[in-house]
């Protein structure tokens, strides 16, 4: 069974606006709602596809059963922990024409120790047993920067493969435990490194030293460009059509989902590498926080091309 962890998930509300003006009335066109969170998403397309996964992690407050709701009736798997405090809201604002959009994100929920505690022993013993683990995103105020690295250590003792995608120190702490995954986008690998890269050389090679620690696959997305996946024995980039972009919003997650449903389906590291980048640009068709529909992954996914690199 996958799980897939969000520890600081959002009920995400995209406003479509005509017009976005300070001191002035906006009227909002229309309004999408959906369960958010870089987990939660994993679950969602993963859903989409036709694979079963359970997702957990922390809700709470009226906003918590709606984000809960919405996951159910989409058909998605649940075991989240209820929490005192309210699951945060994140809004998107979206020009109608023209596709510019902001954000505004709530920091989130402050997490007990008791609260953590349930999680943690509820991980403990899972059931159905994990074949993946996937931990992505945020954490919420009351939780170490090293949580992520604890739940590695408990889910690789159990021989589970575990799919790490956060940044930051909570990131780098992580990789420090050896998930079998990670999926940085540039942005986030070069706050691991501490400095820019200044051509792809420097970041396969900064990548290659990712997997000497230990880790199977660095997978690094570089939005436009593609995507990379280094491993001990491959060193590939994809390359996806152009599309007209509605939102990246999810693009990464949906690349992680579309990797773990191809090595499920024992695909080759390149056929991994080619759905992960399909599901990411096929979301970026979607508006606000919307995910990849499967017609879209299976026309996209024709047009994506995977070579050596060096």
């Amino acid at each position: 069974m996958i799980y897939t962890l969000t520890l600081n998930p959002a009920l995400d509300r995209t406003l479509i606006v005509e017009h976005l003006k300070f001191e002035d009335a906006n009227r909002v066109k229309k309004e999408l709602r959906f369960a958010g969170g870089k987990g939660i998403d994993v679950s969602r397309v993963l859903n989409e596809l036709g694979h079963e996964s359970i997702a957990l992690g922390f809700v709470g407050g009226y906003d918590g059963m709606e984000l809960e709701g919405r996951l159910l009736n989409e058909g998605i798997n649940c075991d989240f922990v209820k929490i005192a405090e309210e699951t945060r809201i994140n809004v998107f604002i979206e020009k109608e024409r023209g596709g510019k959009r902001t954000s505004l994100h709530a920091k989130g929920p402050r997490i007990s120790p008791s609260e953590l505690a349930v999680l943690y022993n509820k991980v403990k013993n899972l059931q159905p047993s994990p074949s993946w683990f996937v931990m992505s995103g945020s954490l919420p105020p009351g939780l170490s920067d090293n949580i992520y690295a604890q739940f590695i250590h408990l889910m690789r003792d159990r021989g589970v493969k575990v799919f790490l995608d956060s940044d930051g120190i909570p990131l780098k702490k992580g990789i420090e435990a050896v998930p079998f995954a990670i999926k940085p986008n540039l942005f986030e690998l070069e706050r691991l490194k501490g400095k820019k890269f200044r051509n792809n050389k420097e970041i396969i090679s900064f990548g290659k030293k990712l997997v000497a620690k230990g880790i199977k696959f660095v997978l690094i997305s570089m939005a436009e460009e593609g995507m990379l996946l280094l491993s001990d024995d491959a060193s590939l980039k994809a390359t996806p059509p152009e599309v007209k972009v509605k939102s990246s919003i999810g693009a990464g997650d949906a690349s992680v989902a579309g990797f773990i449903y191809a090595y499920e389906k024992k695909m080759s590291p390149g056929d991994c590498l080619k759905m992960a980048i399909a599901c990411g640009t096929a979301t970026a068709l979607t508006p606000g926080t919307a995910l990849c529909k499967k017609e879209d992954v299976k026309r996209i996914i024709k047009k994506c091309k995977v070579a050596d690199v060096e």
